[in-house]
């Protein structure tokens, strides 16, 4: 979705988003029910992930995956990757099965006091933690639009406003 600010290439070298750290377990993708019932048994790219159901009435429809026991050390700043990402090929999902969260990364949809805002994340180092005037108007267009249709649908994909993170679309 943002290919027009971000290339297959820079993502790809970098792999950034596809890698967890303790603290930002929170980040983890949600997979819908029907992904989550495809990726847990053999399937077609020959990984099968561990999900949990989320604890949030509002997305108990959603599965997160588990990484937590991938984790070789106590260092809170050890990454574990995506349980889908090939460390040579980048992410071996189809788009269809690929989840939002992912589709629009680095950008996150949030519910700030109550409404629902489009916020950057600010650890992408292919963004940077500023928003540019080319990401900015390209949610401004019709991607804005888009990804607050998906969350109003899919309410399990919003995650709680964290500090820190510059909101470009109220």
């Amino acid at each position: 979705m943002l290919s027009s600010i971000l290339s297959k290439h820079q993502c790809a070298a970098c792999k950034f988003c596809c890698s967890f750290r303790r603290q930002s377990l929170w980040e983890t993708p949600l997979f819908p029910p029907e992904v989550v019932e495809k990726l847990s048994k053999p399937n077609e790219y020959g990984v099968v992930g561990e999900f949990r159901t989320v604890d949030d009435p509002q997305k108990s429809c959603a599965g997160r995956l588990v990484l937590e026991n991938n984790y070789r050390t106590a260092d809170p700043e050890e990454e574990v990757p995506c349980t889908f990402l090939d460390p040579h090929r980048g992410c071996i999902l189809k788009p269809e099965d690929k989840p939002f969260d992912c589709s629009i990364w680095p950008l996150r949809i949030m519910n700030k006091d109550g409404e629902l805002v489009i916020a950057l994340t600010p650890t992408c180092p292919s963004i940077g933690a500023v928003p540019s005037q080319a990401l900015t108007e390209l949610v401004k267009s019709d991607l804005g639009e888009k990804i607050l249709a998906y969350a109003k649908e899919h309410p399990y994909i919003i995650k709680e406003y964290r500090a820190g993170f510059p909101i470009i679309y109220l």
